[in-house]
């Protein structure tokens, strides 16, 4: 029996805009703004991204309940798993004068998901300073080169105003309410011409 690996190539866009030296990816694995790389989280990201996920208040329209230490490492790695299962996913946003990551941001399409999404989330110290809008509107760039033919909404409770705020404020636009996991929320689309 031959043992040897076989070459497998990766999905690749009908237009082939990948780099084909580069990446497995259909999306690269890091991206840039004038205050953070965006990246793919690393093994020591968990204990930055734990104090995210373990704020009542940053939970409160998520998980609904903050996380121990344990969950926050299998959120972050269920973050990276989703790179392979779906060849795309969500960024570390790392602020490049900390040197931390202060959250995340990127795509997102669970099984139970009606669609893919953007997602954002920040630490609370960092919210209203401009970082999530920047992280979403780099993706939105992003995408618009690398996967154009991919429609994306934004999965936001309804009282959830600082996140439906940010939708608007990059172009994203009410279309309907959603019935998910025994509550309504709401979709926003984000418009390919916004991209």
């Amino acid at each position: 029996m031959n043992h040897k690996k076989k070459n497998v190539n990766p999905v690749k866009l009908n237009d082939d805009r990948l780099d084909k030296r580069a990446s497995k990816y259909l999306i690269p694995e890091e991206l840039e703004t004038d205050r953070m790389i965006l990246r793919m989280f690393r093994l020591n990201d968990w204990k930055d991204i734990h104090e995210y996920y373990a704020d009542p208040e940053c939970a409160k329209y998520t998980s609904r309940r903050p996380s121990s230490e344990s969950e926050s490492w299998q959120k972050m790695a269920a973050l990276l798993g989703h790179w392979q299962l779906r060849n795309y996913g969500s960024y570390a946003m790392e602020e490049k004068e900390l040197k931390r990551v202060i959250g995340v941001v990127g795509l997102d399409y669970p099984n139970d998901w009606p669609e893919p999404e953007i997602q954002w989330g920040v630490v609370r110290k960092f919210w209203g300073m401009g970082y999530a809008s920047e992280g979403v509107r780099a993706v939105k760039r992003m995408v618009s080169q690398y996967l154009p033919q991919i429609s994306l909404i934004s999965l936001i409770h309804p009282e959830n105003l600082n996140s439906t705020n940010l939708a608007k404020a990059v172009g994203a636009s009410f279309e309907r309410e959603y019935y998910f996991r025994d509550d309504t929320w709401h979709i926003y689309r984000h418009s390919s011409s916004e991209f």
